[in-house]
């Protein structure tokens, strides 16, 4: 199955780990260009103070390339860690690649629950995403 992983840039390490167990399931895992570059948190906070223009640009340049790796993949996988005191959090960027895989049919995979206070429960919901309960094993082949 080919897989795109979704997530805070704030789980870079996460997301390379993560992609080494599915690839031994035998998956094929496509990653946000920043995990493969290493480019955290701080890179693009910098930048924008730095560059705000060319933040802006590379950061849309950057959505559209995992846009379309979302759209080539069979399904997603949301890393929904517990971040900055909100449990399993899911950020407007990885809020939008969900409603991606919603629109061309794709499958859902959330690495944990959905958070009961998350504002966004309702569509995360209807979107019929698939908890994992933080076990990668658990998604089919």
């Amino acid at each position: 199955m080919r897989i795109t992983i979704c997530g805070s840039i704030s789980f870079i390490n996460e997301m390379n780990t993560i992609r080494s167990g599915l690839e031994k399931f035998g998956h094929e895992i496509l990653v946000p260009e920043s995990a493969k570059l290493n480019q955290t948190k701080e890179f693009w906070d910098g930048l924008r103070t730095r560059e705000p223009e060319k933040f802006a640009s590379l950061k849309r340049e950057r959505m559209k390339g995992h846009f379309d790796k979302v759209k080539k993949s069979d399904a997603i996988l949301v890393l929904n860690y517990d971040k900055n005191g909100k449990r399993n959090y899911i950020g407007p960027s990885t809020f939008l690649e969900m409603g991606i895989a919603v629109e061309f049919g794709k499958k859902i995979f959330v690495l944990n629950g959905i958070a009961p206070d998350d504002p966004k429960t309702e569509e995360l919901e209807a979107m019929g995403v698939v908890c994992l309960d933080g076990k990668i094993e658990n998604i089919g082949s």
